[in-house]
C-alpha cells in the first residue's frame, strides 16, 4: 500500500472552503475581495491577550509575510509560503507521485498543503513562544489569570494559531469566490500601508516622517538637524537622508520597469482547427512565472535568519565563525551575518559610515551572496513553480490542443505544440526569475519609499497589474456571456 492511500483518509477530510456551483457575479466576487480584506485589516489590529511587546523577530521581512507584529495574524502567510516550498521542492524532485491533473490527487495535494500549513504554523509558532522568547508572557496577566507563564504562553500561542488558519481560509475563499487570491491581497495591503505611511507619516506618527512631510519642513525651515542643501553632506541628507529623493527614484522605477517587464511578451499564433478565421495569441511574458516565486526565496532566507536567532538564544551564543548577534537580535558576523539579505543603503554602503563597520570585502561578500542567492533562486523557484502551476510547455499544449486551437503552419498534435512552447517557456521563465531577483536587490541596495522592501515593492506592483487584468476580463465576460461559455465559464 503507497504512502496515499494510507493518508488518503486523512487529506481527503481537511476542512475545505466549498467551491461555487456556476458562475458568480462580478459584483459579489468583489463584494467577498472586500469583505475579506476588511476582516485582514481588523485582525492585523488585534493584538495578543498575554503578550508583551518584544522586537520584531521577522523585522524587514513583516511586510513580505503579511502580517502584523504581536497580532493574532503575527505569522500571516509565512507557514502558508514555507508550506509551498516544501510542495514545490518535493514535486519538482517528483517524490509526492500526484499527478495535479487528475481530480483524486488534485483532492490530496490541496489537503497535503493544509496539513503542512498546520505543520508549519506549530514549527514557527512555537519556538516563538515557548524557546526563543520572541513573544514574551506578561507576567501580571499570568497572575491574574492564575494560570501562570506556561498557561500564558499557550493562550498567545492559541491565538497566533487560530490568527495563521483564519488567514489559510481567508485566501481560500479569496482564491475561489474572489478576485485574484487572498496571499497577494495580503500583500499588497501590507505595502500599501507602508508606502503611503513613508508618503504622508506625520511627525511623531511611525518611526520616519515622511516624504511630503518632510520637504514641507525643508522648504519652510522648520526641519532640525538639515545640513545646506549645497554642501556634500547636504546632498547626501537629500538622497540617502530625510530627503529620501533616492528611495523615491527608485520606488518609482520599480513601478515603471515592472508594468514594462509584464508587457514584454512573446506571442505565439494560434488559429482554431474548426472554425475558419477564428484566430488567437498566446503570450509567453517575460515574467512568465510572475514575481510570486520571490515570496519563496525571500521566505527561505527569513527561515534561515530565524533558525539562527533561536539557535543564539538557546545556546546563549553561537561560534564566531557560525553568527555574532547584537542585543536587536541582528547577525553582526559569521555565517548568518553573510547569509541575511541587504535591506538598505545603509547596510552596504561602508564608505560612508554604514554596513555596522565591516571591512569593505565582507560588504561585497554579503552583496554577492544576497545577489547570487536571489537570481539563482528566483530562476530556480520560477521553473518549479511553472511545472507545479500547470504553466509548462507539455501542460500549456494540452490546454491549446484542448481548446481545439493549432499554430498554423504545423499538425494539430500535443506533441509538435509542445516542442514550439519548449523553445520559449523555459528559457523565458529563468530569464525572468533571475531578472526579478536582480530587480529586488537592487531595491533593497538604493531603499524605496516607507522602507518597503524591493521584493515586497515588486511582488505589490506585479500582484496589482495582474489583478487589474483580471478585473478587466471578469468585465469582459460579464458584459458578454457568450464569451464565458465559450472559455468554460
Amino acid at each position: 500500500m503507497g504512502w496515499k492511500e494510507t493518508a488518503e483518509p486523512v487529506l481527503t477530510r481537511m476542512p475545505a472552503v466549498q467551491r461555487p456551483e456556476g458562475h458568480i457575479p462580478f459584483k459579489r466576487k468583489l463584494m467577498w475581495t472586500g469583505g475579506v480584506l476588511l476582516l485582514y485589516f481588523f485582525l492585523t489590529n488585534v493584538y495578543l491577550y498575554g503578550a508583551d511587546q518584544s522586537a520584531d523577530i521577522f523585522g524587514n521581512f513583516r511586510s513580505l509575510l503579511a502580517g502584523g507584529q504581536g497580532t493574532v495574524l503575527h505569522l500571516g502567510i509565512g507557514p502558508i509560503v514555507t508550506a509551498s516550498i516544501v510542495l514545490q521542492l518535493l514535486g519538482g524532485a517528483d517524490l509526492l507521485g500526484l499527478d495535479t491533473s487528475d481530480p483524486r490527487d488534485q483532492v490530496l495535494y490541496q489537503g497535503l498543503q493544509k496539513l503542512l500549513v498546520v505543520v508549519m504554523i506549530c514549527l514557527t509558532g512555537l519556538p516563538m513562544v515557548f524557546v526563543g522568547g520572541f513573544l514574551p508572557a506578561n507576567e501580571a496577566v499570568a497572575q491574574n489569570l492564575g494560570i501562570g507563564t506556561f498557561g500564558v504562553q499557550w493562550l498567545i500561542f492559541a491565538q497566533i494559531f487560530v490568527g495563521a488558519i483564519l488567514v489559510l481560509f481567508m485566501d481560500e475563499i479569496v482564491s475561489k469566490w474572489g478576485v485574484g487570491s487572498g496571499i497577494g491581497l495580503f500583500i499588497v495591503a501590507g505595502v500599501s500601508q507602508r508606502l503611503i505611511g513613508g508618503l504622508i507619516s506625520p511627525q511623531g506618527i511611525g518611526s520616519t516622517v515622511g516624504v511630503i512631510p518632510q520637504w514641507i519642513s525643508i522648504i519652510t525651515g522648520s526641519a532640525q538637524n538639515v545640513p545646506s542643501l549645497l554642501t556634500s553632506g547636504g546632498i547626501q541628507y537629500m538622497l540617502f537622508g530625510g530627503g529620501q529623493l533616492l528611495a523615491l527614484a527608485t520606488t518609482i522605477l520599480i513601478f515603471v520597469i515592472v508594468v514594462y517587464a509584464e508587457s514584454v511578451r512573446v506571442e505565439i499564433p494560434l488559429s482554431h482547427a474548426r472554425v475558419k478565421g477564428a484566430r488567437g495569441r498566446f503570450p509567453v511574458k517575460l515574467i512568465y512565472a510572475s514575481v510570486l516565486p520571490m515570496i519563496l526565496v525571500r521566505a527561505l532566507q527569513a527561515n534561515i535568519q530565524f533558525l539562527g536567532r533561536i539557535l543564539n538564544s538557546q545556546l546563549g551564543g553561537l561560534p564566531a565563525w557560525l553568527g555574532t548577534y547584537n542585543q536587536y537580535g541582528s547577525p553582526t558576523g559569521g555565517l548568518f551575518y553573510y547569509f541575511a539579505p541587504i535591506h538598505r543603503p545603509q547596510d552596504w554602503m561602508w564608505w560612508a559610515g554604514g554596513a555596522g563597520g565591516h571591512a569593505a570585502w565582507e560588504v561585497l561578500l554579503r552583496v554577492a551572496i544576497d545577489l547570487g542567492f536571489m537570481v539563482v533562486g528566483g530562476a530556480i523557484f520560477a521553473i518549479f513553480w511553472v511545472e507545479t502551476a500547470d504553466m509548462g510547455p507539455e501542460s500549456t499544449a494540452k490546454q491549446i490542443q484542448n481548446s481545439g486551437m493549432q499554430i498554423p503552419g504545423f499538425r494539430q498534435n500535443t506533441g509538435v505544440i509542445e516542442k514550439v512552447m519548449e523553445r520559449y517557456i523555459p528559457q523565458v521563465t529563468v530569464l525572468g526569475g533571475a531578472l526579478v531577483g536582480l530587480l529586488a536587490v537592487m531595491a533593497n541596495m538604493l531603499g524605496t519609499i516607507g522602507g518597503t522592501s524591493g521584493t515586497s515593492l515588486l511582488l505589490a506592483v506585479s500582484i496589482t497589474y495582474k489583478l487589474y487584468e483580471e478585473i478587466a476580463e471578469e468585465q469582459l465576460m460579464e458584459m458578454h456571456p457568450m464569451m464565458r461559455e465559450m472559455f468554460g465559464g
